[in-house]
């Protein structure tokens, strides 16, 4: 077996991976439900990729994110469900079907794309076992805050939204307020926190996500950006440590907190 760069070739080795008489044991023993974590993970080293830049980590990931995709087909397969063949005709038929304005008759072509298009052509496509109601298409599968966002979205497509962003503020003054009472509330020395303190908490973020959306920025991408320089600032303190040949565990949180505010000083 040769690399190569025809799609044949990775579904050949796909399905010597799963060969039951001579392919790879680990590979055997995967089905959609244990896959699908590592497909997830992999769509995030693709987004982290772009998010650093990195056009050569980029190529790896998404042939990485294309292999999961090749994966879950090969075992559809086995199972006689539908092949590759099927989801790369899938695929295109949907991106015809949604592009008039680009694939069509000259009539559609020449109206060009009318705003809303994209989520009128998806509403034309729900089929009668989908889940009911106006949010039973947002994905259970979506990361929790992207998945807010969403249901929001959906909601406020018919009015159920705040007019604008001080009203939400507020409710996320309220929100806060009863994730305080929850924690005042709860019985002292509790191993884990109570049931009313983890639906506070989340009504809270639920409101952030709000708030984000009001604000058009992605929860997301944000939180990405708050984590990545919270690894710079805690970098930096490791580092003005170890110049004194000591680690954040030969240290306190005065000290730490001193070189937190350094590192903000320095822009990181």
């Amino acid at each position: 077996m040769t690399p190569s760069k025809d799609i044949s070739r990775l579904i050949e080795i796909m399905a010597a991976l799963r060969d039951p008489a001579s392919g790879c044991p680990w590979d055997l023993k995967q089905t959609f439900a244990t896959i699908a974590p590592y497909t997830i993970e992999e769509a995030y080293e693709v987004a982290d990729a772009i998010a650093h830049g990195d056009l050569d980590d980029l190529k790896d990931e998404l042939g990485d994110l294309l292999l999961q995709v090749v994966y879950h087909a090969r075992m559809a397969e086995e199972r006689q469900a539908f092949a590759f063949a099927d989801v790369v005709q899938a695929i295109t038929s949907k991106m015809i079907r949604r592009h008039p304005h680009v694939f069509g008759t000259e009539a559609e072509r020449a109206a060009g794309a009318e705003p809303g298009f994209w989520d009128r052509a998806k509403g034309a496509e729900k089929t009668a076992d989908a889940e009911p109601g106006l949010l039973g298409d947002v994905p259970v599968g979506l990361p929790a805050l992207t998945r807010a966002i969403k249901l929001q979205n959906k909601a406020a497509k018919v009015g159920f939204d705040w007019p604008s962003l001080t009203p939400v503020l507020a409710k996320l003054e309220e929100e806060l307020a009863e994730l305080e009472e929850a924690i005042a509330s709860a019985p002292k020395g509790a191993a884990a926190a109570s049931p009313a303190i983890e639906e506070e908490f989340g009504d809270l973020l639920f409101v952030v996500a709000n708030v984000a959306r009001h604000l058009k920025i992605d929860p997301e991408s944000a939180l990405r950006a708050a984590n990545e320089k919270f690894i710079r600032r805690f970098r930096f303190i490791e580092a003005r440590l170890g110049e004194q040949g000591r680690s954040p565990t030969q240290s306190d949180l005065a000290e730490m907190d001193a070189l937190w505010d350094a590192a903000k000083g320095e822009g990181l």
